[in-house]
């Protein structure tokens, strides 16, 4: 009798990666486009200055660059430094709750009118079934605790018991 498995296709296996080598992308990556922008600005507002008003030359040149120079201004004061990684909000997160934490993830978002980047741990105590769960909030430019929520665990774990 032969044994039948489902797998997948060789093309079609995920590519794991190993958590050491990736490296989450830095928001100071925005600061790139904003001195594009600043600098197109500069360049309306020179064209518009050598030019003087004429038919392709006009006061729309000027319109364009303020909007060119607010929206890169912007992008260049938004591009912080990211300077706490996953890893160590998550070590931040663990002296916040007050239990072992068993499963965790981590997702970036961002807060604020100056788009601050901010981690978001979700994380379970270590038992089995998780007796408490929490979120917390780590602040990725200087790693403080921007908020926490602790609570029992709310989820029904008992038909996955052993019995």
């Amino acid at each position: 009798m032969s044994s039948v498995a489902d797998e997948l296709p060789e093309d079609l296996q995920p590519d794991l990666v190993d958590p050491e080598d990736y490296i989450f992308p830095n928001n100071n990556r925005r600061r790139i486009p904003g001195v594009i922008y600043v600098a197109c600005a500069a360049a309306l507002v020179a064209t518009y200055v050598v030019r003087g008003e004429g038919v392709l030359v006009n006061r729309g040149l000027l319109f364009g660059a303020a909007i060119l120079a607010v929206v890169g201004l912007y992008s260049i004061v938004a591009g912080r430094d990211l300077a706490v990684d996953e890893g160590q909000a998550l070590v931040e997160s663990s002296k916040s709750v007050g239990f072992p934490i068993g499963h965790a993830s981590a997702q970036m978002g961002w807060r604020g009118l100056l788009s601050r980047p901010t981690w978001r741990i979700l994380l379970y105590s270590n038992e089995n079934p998780p007796a408490k769960r929490g979120l917390v909030l780590v602040d990725g430019v200087d790693g403080s605790i921007v908020d926490s929520f602790v609570e029992d665990n709310p989820e029904d774990w008992s038909e996955f018991e052993e019995t």
